[in-house]
């Protein structure tokens, strides 16, 4: 039997984690292939709607990760992020999707090798939940 794959949808800030994911990329770090990163401005403008679709049209997780609290470009973009996460983890049980499946991290510019490691967890414990699919109930 085959292992099961999962795939993974990574909304990461411009100024943060899209820099950490290049930094592990140019030092040769490896991490799963498994990441489909979506390189946005701020996770504050994350829209939930994304999230959501994210799930709908087959993501097995999704990923929002960002600079550190106090450290957003943006000043509270994070901050607003955070209370959107916090949110959504209430609201997707609604529609069949575990909130395990949601995670927020915070990754600043130079942690190329915690973005590596935290690429690998996080796909490693989507593995352990299994498909998404099975648990999703279209809500029409």
């Amino acid at each position: 039997m085959d292992i099961f794959e999962p795939t993974i949808i990574a909304f990461v800030c411009n100024w943060c984690t899209y820099t950490a994911a290049d930094l592990a990329g140019t030092s040769r770090l490896s991490y799963p292939k498994n990441i489909r990163l979506i390189r946005v401005m701020c996770t504050g403008m994350v829209d939930p709607q994304y999230v959501i679709k994210a799930f709908l049209e087959g993501a097995d997780g999704v990923l929002i990760s960002g600079c550190h609290p106090g450290d957003c470009h943006y000043i509270n973009g994070n901050y607003k992020a955070r209370r959107r996460v916090k949110l959504l983890k209430e609201i997707l049980p609604q529609f069949g999707i575990d909130s395990r499946r949601l995670r927020l991290t915070w990754i600043g510019a130079s942690d190329g090798i915690q973005f590596a490691g935290i690429m690998g967890n996080l796909v490693a414990q989507t593995r352990e939940l299994g498909p998404a699919l099975p648990d999703l109930q279209m809500v029409i």
